[in-house]
């Protein structure tokens, strides 16, 4: 019996493996040793494979791939409503393998060593983010219980930590300005290795057109523009610009039913790190309205006089996100509409 279609449920060891044949009927149903995996698939006809899309899905699509079969990944999401009961890998890989035959299912596009490579930096970087705001906050708080206030913003912190370290020492115990010392090296040091991740993104941002074409869309910098190739790959497995910002999960909740429209908050559903970059930008857009407000697009100064400023800034991230997929469709420079 020939086998078609193969689902697979990945593991970091042990992979189950289900595969039918063209008319449904089960081959094997069988658990595979990480190191047997290739060998299996070696000596298999090239077929149709599903797999749950996770972090190391898109290794294996790569090395499937390569041996011809058809890989397909499949949200998790998605998988969830073909489990008939229970929860184990046998179920959990026949279901898999019955959704990768759904005509109507979407997949996620495998990502190459390259994509991957780019999204280290990001992936790093945001660590080192969060660790440096971490730092900052603490060493506030701590000011702030001997009545030393630190302006706001992690600069101010971080400006504070480097004339501490210069000997400006506070009218403090001796024990509390050994931590605080501690506390400043800590923070510069993170300081300066964001900056390594900042210089290593924009040399390797000037390499690839794609974020080149991006960096020309207001509100969208050399970070967002990277994160968003590195990502998305080819932005053409999007049928237009609302899927894309859909994905996103920059489109509202759809609840209609009975003839009667019901939109909600956005549906938060997808890529949380570029939906955040995209929202940030946009609220550095708002900014910039107060103070060159004829560099500002009509639309958005009509939109942030009558809608809320966190709702403004929402809607011209969905704008923003659907003008992204008409450049990478494109590959075109954005071109503002001019009245």
């Amino acid at each position: 019996m020939q086998v078609t279609t193969v689902g697979i449920d990945l593991a970091k060891h042990v992979f189950q493996v289900h595969g039918i044949t063209a008319d449904g009927t089960v081959v094997f149903n069988r658990a595979i040793r990480r190191a047997q995996l290739v060998t299996f698939f070696d000596e298999l006809e090239p077929c149709l494979v599903g797999m749950e899309a996770c972090g190391s899905s898109h290794h294996w699509a790569r090395e499937l791939s390569k041996l011809g079969h058809d890989v397909r990944l499949i949200p998790a999401n998605y998988v969830k409503p073909y489990v008939k009961r229970g929860k184990s890998d046998a179920v959990d890989a026949e279901a898999i393998c019955e959704a990768v035959t759904r005509p109507t299912m979407r997949f996620v596009a495998p990502k190459s060593e390259a994509q991957q490579a780019v999204l280290f930096l990001h992936r790093a970087r945001d660590l080192i983010v969060r660790q440096r705001t971490q730092l900052s906050n603490m060493l506030r708080s701590l000011l702030v219980e001997f009545g030393i206030i630190i302006a706001q913003g992690t600069g101010s912190a971080v400006k504070y930590a480097k004339s501490l370290l210069d000997g400006d020492k506070p009218d403090l115990p001796e024990i509390a300005i050994d931590v605080l010392k501690q506390l400043s090296h800590q923070l510069v040091a993170m300081h300066l290795r964001l900056r390594w991740y900042e210089v290593r993104m924009r040399l390797h941002s000037k390499l690839d057109k794609r974020v080149m074409l991006l960096r020309t869309i207001p509100g969208v910098g050399p970070v967002t523009a990277s994160a968003i190739v590195a990502t998305v790959g080819d932005a053409k497995q999007f049928k237009n610009g609302r899927q894309f910002a859909a994905w996103l999960g920059l489109t509202p909740l759809n609840r209609s039913s009975g003839g009667k429209e019901r939109l909600g908050r956005i549906t938060k559903m997808g890529d949380r790190y570029i939906r955040r970059l995209l929202v940030t930008g946009m609220t550095a857009r708002l900014r910039q309205m107060k103070v060159n407000p004829d560099r500002v697009d009509p639309w958005a100064i009509d939109l942030l006089t009558r809608k809320p400023p966190r709702l403004a800034t929402i809607a011209m991230a969905n704008k923003t996100a659907r003008i992204v997929w008409a450049v990478l469709t494109k590959s075109e420079y954005y071109r503002p509409h001019t009245i």
